[in-house]
């Protein structure tokens, strides 16, 4: 699905991360681990189009191009992007509007799906840190995208929301699609077929781990 080759990053002529060569293949994760300051976010967002990077190519599908379609990754930071003022239903209506829906998907199905039922006219800005999580991943769900971009996706979350998260995962990559997924270290073992991409710097280290069968989403 993507392939990179020799990218890099620099700011303030420091390198932050590279060079990188590394692939990501339909119906596995990529976990991007290292300490802090390492690179893991840069690099997402390097990918989603938000960093330019120093050097470096990309390959879509085995196509070069000078970013990622927009409409084949969905990225999940820090920052949750939600509208403060707009309900929970009206950020998910309006993020369909711009990017797309994916089939059999609805507003109200994926709000339930993440334990958001009954939140559809909350504001976001009052909800709290793992709601607004849970509902950055009913945006997920509703995304086309085959490539998921997720930045400590476990972060605020309590043990059901780690649990569905992985189950999304499970899902995701049943389905054929991808994930890079960075992490501190904790959590790292999703119930997916896993391979992980550790950055010490400006070094990389490149393993594979042994699979594990995606378990079906209930």
């Amino acid at each position: 699905m993507l392939a990179v080759a020799r990218l890099r990053f620099d700011r303030n002529d420091e390198r932050v991360f590279g060079p990188l060569d590394f692939a990501v293949h339909a119906g596995e994760a990529l976990l991007v681990t290292g300490g802090n300051g390492v690179g893991k976010t840069t690099l997402l967002r390097v990918l989603a189009g938000l960093l330019r990077a120093g050097d470096g190519e990309l390959l879509w599908h085995g196509e070069p191009c000078a970013n990622l379609p927009t409409d084949g990754i969905a990225f999940v930071g820090h920052l949750s992007g939600h509208k403060a003022d707009l309900g929970a239903i009206d950020n998910l209506r309006l993020a369909v509007g711009l990017h797309g829906c994916r089939r059999g998907a609805s507003p109200i199905a994926a709000l339930a799906s993440v334990g958001l039922a009954g939140f559809e006219d909350v504001p976001a800005g009052r909800l709290s840190a793992g709601q607004r999580k849970r509902l950055s991943l009913a945006r997920l769900l509703l995304s086309p995208a085959r490539l998921w971009l997720l930045d400590e996706p476990y972060a605020n979350l309590d043990r059901d929301g780690i649990t569905l998260v992985d189950r999304l995962l499970a899902r995701h990559l049943n389905e054929n699609g991808a994930a890079l997924i960075t992490t501190h270290g904790a959590y790292t073992a999703p119930p997916v077929r896993v391979r992980t991409l550790m950055l010490e710097g400006s070094t990389v280290d490149l393993s594979d781990d042994p699979p594990n069968v995606a378990s079906e989403f209930a």
